[in-house]
């Protein structure tokens, strides 16, 4: 580095080259003050070495090498120069590898940035900061006792952490201050103790250390030693969350949601839940997937919900993993995926989370998730546990999980028991138990019982139980036949949209039933039951367009459907199609239009 003349002839004296250095650095002339200051240092002036790590600490007149800083610090801190041993002291409490540090040989080497930060040592950060604080240090005096309150437990000691505490807030400074406020907080028992550990946090927060307004905020929100004051509260975690306290900002951010100490603004919430969430903050994260799945204050947006959600679940956030589980079940946000939506469920269930546990079992039940992707859960355990524990659901799932084998050996008897207990409340717990009354799985066959348990499900609004005591009635299990109870049963079914209660109708009313033979209703059901894809269905109304049998013939219309079932693998459709096309290749005007009905 060029020195002016003078600069020169100062530096022939280290003392000279360190004065000139303080006066460069005083203009912010860094280069010259680090070049002075080098040359200081090399001759061994401690206060030089001290400058100059602290300019490799700050990145001035240098780039940025923390390791490089701490080489200095420790050959002022071996001359005993406290304010070095602090600094030291802090650098390895923050993670500089002081095992290489202590082994080098070379006071010039120059390893990368990428280097520096390593690792805590707090065995080395403790052996400075205490020769630092026993000189008097009030900053060393508060790592000292930062590290034996909080740091590896062999280090632990409460009253040597509580005396170095109070001798540096005894000096005022804001960090013992906060220390000391913070231990006396954890073991204040009674109200006195409270106070005394507030008018420490409240010394360090005059001083704007903010977690000391972050702590400030908790104790005026759930009213530690003094009346809940959101207001004030507000004030605190603002102050903190400016000064970039992730805590601090997921507070603001959900106070100004909920509109607590202030109007709700949810624009200004969301934006400090954000910054939270962008910091590492898995429960400010999972807070904005809420707030964009909810809606309201804020419009509705499932894609970014899904983003949020997926960043608060990969922190280990259970509820989040739930919440984008669904998002994946429902197509909401993200492409509909029931195996996405699975191993979400599934890593929320794996935490503990009971309402993932059932909607995981619901989902695996309906047969939409590939057990495969759940291999080796313990999802059978989860329902069992539940289900002891008096949980209805829970014992529904454990009874489907025994009826299934999901996770276990299938066990009739056992799945009969659980069942029948749950269905003292559950509905699908009434269709199941229902079933397996009816197939006599696990107990004798009892179609009478059946009927009841299947029927208290379909008085609940449950589809497939509706159809099944539909085909039950059709077929005079469990009662005797009634074919009119059973097609105003399907119609009800049909209604919602079920294809086989549409396809069932039509059969009845296609004749052979007791409720008369009307094909034009009968044609009715059967096109709307093809048309949501019933492959028997589709073969009906083939048969009924090519033979005309309630309005005019129509082979082109017949043969698209017949084509259609037998895609689905209907092999009697495969027969009629190759019926009407023997029959136009003898007619081939039976393709160019409609003819009349059979019979007209």
């Amino acid at each position: 580095m060029a020195l002016t003349l003078r600069d020169r002839l100062m530096a022939r004296t280290p003392e000279r080259a360190l004065i000139r250095g303080i006066e460069a650095a005083a203009v912010r002339d860094w280069k010259r003050a680090t070049a002075l200051y080098a040359i200081a240092a090399e001759a061994g002036l401690a206060e030089a070495q001290f400058r100059i790590g602290d300019c490799y600490v700050a990145g001035t007149g240098q780039v940025r090498n923390l390791q490089e800083a701490a080489r200095w610090f420790l050959r002022a801190s071996n001359a005993g120069h406290v304010e070095s041993q602090c600094r030291l002291a802090s650098l390895y409490l923050h993670g500089i590898d002081g095992e290489r540090l202590q082994a080098s040989a070379s006071l010039f080497a120059k390893p990368s940035a990428n280097q520096a930060e390593v690792r805590a040592d707090f065995d080395l950060a403790l052996h400075w900061a205490r020769k630092a604080a026993d000189a008097g240090s009030a900053d060393a005096q508060a790592i000292a006792g930062y590290i034996l309150a909080n740091g590896p437990e062999h280090l632990r000691d409460t009253d040597g952490a509580l005396r170095y505490y109070q001798h540096s807030a005894e000096q005022g400074w804001p960090q013992g201050h906060l220390g000391l406020g913070t231990m006396l907080m954890r073991g204040a028992d009674t109200a006195e103790k409270t106070f005394a550990a507030k008018a420490q946090i409240e010394l360090a927060a005059k001083a704007e250390l903010p977690t000391a307004h972050y702590l400030l905020g908790v104790i005026h929100e759930q009213a530690v030693g003094t009346l809940p004051d959101p207001a004030q509260a507000l004030v605190h975690y603002r102050k903190a969350a400016i000064q970039g306290i992730r805590n601090g900002q997921a507070k603001l951010g959900a106070m100004l949601i909920a509109g607590q100490g202030c109007a709700p603004d949810p624009i200004e919430g969301e934006s400090w839940l954000r910054r939270a969430a962008l910091a590492g903050d898995p429960e400010a994260a999972a807070l904005v997937g809420d707030l964009y799945a909810r809606g309201g204050a804020l419009p509705p947006n499932y894609a970014e919900a899904a983003i949020w959600f997926r960043a608060a679940a990969d922190a280990g956030h259970r509820s989040a993993a739930r919440a984008l589980g669904m998002l994946y079940l429902t197509g909401a946000g993200v492409a509909r995926d029931p195996d996405e939506a699975a191993r979400w469920l599934a890593r929320a269930a794996e935490q503990g989370d009971t309402q993932a546990q059932a909607d995981l079992g619901n989902l695996l039940i309906s047969g939409e998730a590939r057990t495969v992707a759940l291999d080796g859960l313990p999802i059978h355990q989860w329902f069992e546990r539940a289900a002891e524990s008096g949980d209805l659901i829970g014992a529904f799932n454990f009874g489907v999980c025994l009826a299934e084998g999901i996770g276990m050996k299938r066990d009739d008897a056992r799945a009969a028991i659980w069942l029948k207990r749950a269905a003292e409340k559950i509905v699908n717990a009434q269709y199941w138990y229902g079933r397996m009354l009816l197939d006599g799985r696990g107990m004798p066959a009892d179609p009478v019982a059946a009927a009841h348990w299947i029927g208290l499900a379909a008085d609940a609004g449950m589809v497939e139980a509706v159809v099944t005591l539909a085909d039950m009635k059709l077929y005079g299990r469990g009662g005797r036949r009634d074919h009119e109870g059973a097609a105003s049963l399907f119609l009800r079914a049909a209604q919602t949209g079920h294809a086989g209660a549409m396809f069932a109708l039509g059969a009845l009313h296609g004749g052979g039933h007791d409720v008369p033979t009307d094909r034009v209703v009968a044609f009715g059901w059967f096109q709307r039951a093809a048309e949501a894809n019933h492959p028997i269905a589709q073969m009906m109304l083939g048969r009924y367009l090519a033979r005309g049998l309630a309005g005019p013939v129509d082979v082109a219309a017949a043969r698209q459907w017949f084509q259609r079932a037998v895609a689905q693998g209907i092999a009697d459709a495969k027969a009629d199609l190759a019926e009407l096309d023997a029959a136009a290749a003898f007619d081939p005007s039976m393709d160019s239009a409609p003819h009349r009905a059979a019979g007209d």
